[in-house]
């Protein structure tokens, strides 16, 4: 990520992979780049990051300029669209090498995780970790790769800004990466613990500016996907750290 002066643009940029295709969601094909497009014309775009598309679908987006996450269901061409792929738990790391310039494995979240953890790094490759259900290893995954130095991305549950009964909140995946304390961090429910301005991003009583923040982002979360870009966006404006 480039330098930014603004907290919310250091914590925010890029943070949204959208992925309409996909469940929840689920979107035919026409609604879902539809969306994709009202998303990269909204005030709130520079909160989008990459289109997520299923390998085997990527003849149909033939002429659409945009940067994608391609989610490896089935082999693929050559594309300098694709900026990353995505691996499913399990996948053999060997075939995955030079396929994009970033390429995460998903990692169950379970006791091989330090196992699958280190063989991920071995291939200089980035973990995944889907978060629906709200598992209870998360903190841990996110103690282990910032331990490891490993950029990670997280998919799946993560459509509210705080947590739920059910799920983790993405402001709660940020500030676990931006402050550590992840349990504590995880488990956040107050949304007034959260503050995000032009200056600082605060939780509870401790905050950090822009430069601090974009290095997280640049060394810990790359990313979170979400089938809906709207959703997590009216969020934040509800609680008035959007828009700009």
């Amino acid at each position: 990520m480039e330098a930014v002066a603004d907290a919310r643009l250091a914590l925010l940029s890029g943070l949204i992979d959208h992925a309409p295709l996909f469940p929840p969601a689920s979107l035919p094909l026409e609604a879902a780049l539809a969306e994709d497009e009202r998303a990269r014309t909204s005030s709130s775009s520079f909160v989008l990051g990459r289109l997520v598309w299923p390998a085997s679908r990527i003849s149909e987006v033939v002429g659409l300029e945009r940067a994608l996450s391609v989610v490896l269901d089935a082999p693929f061409d050559h594309d300098p669209r694709v900026e990353a792929v995505e691996a499913p738990p399990g996948a053999d790391l060997d075939v995955l090498v030079d396929l994009a310039p970033e390429v995460y494995a998903e990692v169950a979240l379970d006791d091989g995780l330090e196992y699958r953890l280190a063989e991920v790094a071995e291939h200089a490759f980035r973990p995944k970790a889907r978060c629906t259900g709200g598992p209870e290893q998360l903190p841990w995954f996110l103690v282990e790769c910032h331990a490891e130095r490993l950029q990670y991305k997280l998919t799946g549950g993560l459509h509210h800004a705080l947590r739920t009964e059910d799920e983790h909140g993405f402001l709660n995946v940020l500030a676990a990466a931006v402050f550590g304390d992840e349990e504590e961090a995880l488990a956040e429910d107050d949304p007034a613990s959260f503050r995000l301005d032009a200056e600082d991003f605060w939780w509870r009583d401790r905050r950090v500016g822009a430069v601090e923040i974009a290095e997280v982002r640049r060394t810990r979360l790359r990313s979170i996907g979400s089938c809906s870009f709207f959703e997590p966006v009216g969020e934040l404006e509800a609680l008035g750290m959007l828009p700009l």
